[in-house]
């Protein structure tokens, strides 16, 4: 019995610690932009039309152009199944999909972000995950985009952690 005991305490242990990683990350996007509750957010469990990967996506405005939507994918980590279960399929209870409803979110969609859901009386987030796009994780052969990005913006990002060169310069577009 004990080794039992011994063995879940080491695999939980394990669990833990490979969070610890993202919970820095949640901190420091949580200290450079607020919470903001959002509803009705487009979301999906298949292939988003916008990117490549086949993975379970949000659609969020851009903050500088809010006219358009940026797909932000959940790229597989652990802690993905719960939210999987709310995002749903035809056949999934609405009781489920009305725990993401409204939507805690604090970030930049372009860069980095996480997402929450709402505790019982919806007065505070829940469930904290960090969302980020793969151009944003600093890894080699993924090339940076600033997604027309204010100078302003890029450098929020930075310090929240998203990894963007020095040499990504936004882009100047007419209106």
């Amino acid at each position: 019995m004990f080794l039992v005991l011994l063995v879940y305490a080491t695999f939980r242990a394990v669990l833990q610690l490979a969070y610890i990683r993202p919970s820095v990350y949640i901190q420091r996007v949580l200290w450079q932009y607020p919470w903001q509750l959002l509803t009705d957010v487009p979301r999906g469990r298949n292939r988003h039309p916008m990117v490549q990967e086949d993975e379970m996506w949000l659609e969020l405005p851009n903050p500088e152009e809010p006219g358009e939507r940026i797909p932000l994918l959940f790229l597989s980590g652990m802690r993905t199944f719960w939210w999987m279960r709310r995002f749903g399929t035809a056949r999934t209870k609405p009781e489920l999909k009305a725990e993401i409803e409204p939507l805690w979110f604090a970030g930049d969609p372009r860069f980095i972000a996480v997402i929450a859901a709402s505790r019982r009386k919806g007065e505070a987030p829940k469930r904290l995950h960090l969302l980020y796009q793969r151009t944003a994780t600093g890894r080699r052969g993924i090339e940076p985009t600033d997604w027309n990005a204010s100078p302003a913006a890029l450098e929020r990002a930075r310090r929240s952690g998203a990894h963007i060169p020095d040499a990504v310069r936004p882009h100047s577009h007419p209106h």
